[in-house]
C-alpha cells in the first residue's frame, strides 16, 4: 500500500475505534438502564429527544438531503439507525446479556453490510478481507451459536439484537450510497426520530419519565443523546466515508471485546472461555476485514 492509502487507513481506523468505545460502553448503559427504573422506550425518548433538539438546526440550514436521497432512503436511515432500531435493540437486552448485544448487532453487522455492499454496490472484496470475515463469524458462532439453537429467552433476545444488526447495516449502504456529510446524516436521523417517536412514546408512557429519579434522566439524556447518537454517528459517518461501506462497518466487529470487558464492572456479567476464544477470533479478523494493510513475507531470491 501506498503512504496515502495506510494514512487514509489510519484516519479510517481512528474514527472507528472511537465509535466502537463508544457503542461497547452503549450495551452496559442502556441494559443498566432498563435494569434499574427506566423502560426502553423511555432510554430511546431521551436519546433522540435530546439528540434531536441539539441537531435541529443542521436539518433547518441543510434540508431534508433529498437531493442525494429519496424518501424510502431517508426512512431506511431513521429506521436503521434511529428510533426503531434503539427500541429493538433495547429489547433485547431484557432477555439477553450485554455481552451477546455486543457480539450480535455489531459483530454480525459487518457480515450484513458486506453482503449488501456486493451485491447492491458492487463493492469488491479481495481474499484477505473474506478470511477476516470468515474469522468473524466464527466468533460469533463461538459465542452465541449454541444459545441461538436453544429455545428461551435468550434466544428471543439474540433475534432482536439481528434484526438490530440488519437495520443499522441498511442505514450503513444507504449512508454510503448517498455521501451525506457525516453531521447532516446524524441529525437527519436524530431529528426524524425525535419527530416520530414522540406521539408513540406519549400514547404509550404519557408523564412516565416525571416518576424516574433524575439522575437516571440525566446519565440517559447526556450518554444516549451526545454520545451514542451524535457523536458515534459521526466518527461512524466519517469512517465509512474513508474505508467504504463493508471496510468501515468491520470496526463493528470489535465492539464484543470492549463490551464484554465493560459489562464486567458495570454490570457483574463475565463472560466464559468460549467466549473470550470467540471475541479473540472476531478482533483478529476484523482488522484483515477492514482492509488493514498486508505485508506478506516474500522469500528473497
Amino acid at each position: 500500500m501506498t503512504d496515502t492509502t495506510n494514512s487514509r487507513y489510519l484516519a479510517g481506523a481512528l474514527y472507528g475505534l472511537s465509535a466502537i468505545l463508544i457503542w461497547a460502553g452503549w450495551m452496559s448503559v442502556t441494559r443498566l438502564g432498563i435494569s434499574t427504573s427506566l423502560t426502553a422506550a423511555d432510554i430511546t425518548m431521551l436519546r433522540f429527544g435530546t439528540a434531536g433538539i441539539l441537531l435541529l438546526p443542521v436539518v433547518i440550514r441543510h434540508g431534508l438531503g433529498l437531493a442525494r436521497l429519496r424518501w424510502w432512503q431517508l426512512a431506511i436511515m431513521v429506521g436503521g439507525a434511529g428510533a426503531p432500531y434503539a427500541m429493538i435493540a433495547s429489547s433485547g437486552l431484557r432477555y439477553a446479556p450485554a455481552a451477546d448485544a455486543g457480539v450480535l448487532i455489531p459483530g454480525v453487522m459487518p457480515l450484513f453490510v458486506a453482503i449488501l455492499a456486493v451485491t447492491l454496490l458492487g463493492e469488491k472484496i479481495g481474499a484477505s478481507r473474506k478470511a477476516g470475515y470468515g474469522m468473524i463469524l466464527l466468533g460469533v458462532l463461538a459465542i452465541a451459536g449454541m444459545a441461538v439453537l436453544v429455545p428461551g429467552q435468550r434466544t428471543i433476545g439474540h433475534a432482536l439484537f439481528l434484526t438490530a444488526s440488519f437495520m443499522w447495516a441498511g442505514y450503513t449502504i444507504v449512508l454510503r450510497r448517498a455521501g451525506l456529510a457525516p453531521l447532516h446524516a446524524a441529525a437527519l436521523v436524530s431529528v426524524g426520530s425525535g419527530i416520530i417517536f414522540l406521539p408513540f412514546y406519549v400514547w404509550l408512557r404519557g408523564t412516565a419519565l416525571a416518576t424516574v429519579p433524575m439522575n437516571d434522566i440525566l446519565l440517559q439524556a447526556v450518554f444516549q443523546g451526545v454520545f451514542a447518537t451524535i457523536l458515534s454517528l459521526y466518527l461512524f459517518g466519517k469512517t465509512v466515508a474513508l474505508l467504504g461501506a463493508s471496510g468501515g462497518a468491520a470496526f463493528g466487529a470489535l465492539v464484543p471485546a470492549l463490551a464484554a470487558l465493560l459489562a464486567i464492572p458495570v454490570l457483574g456479567e463475565r463472560p466464559s472461555v468460549t467466549d473470550w476464544l470467540g471475541i479473540a477470533s472476531v478482533t483478529a479478523g476484523v482488522y484483515l476485514a477492514s482492509g488493514g494493510p498486508v505485508r506478506w513475507i516474500r522469500p528473497r531470491s
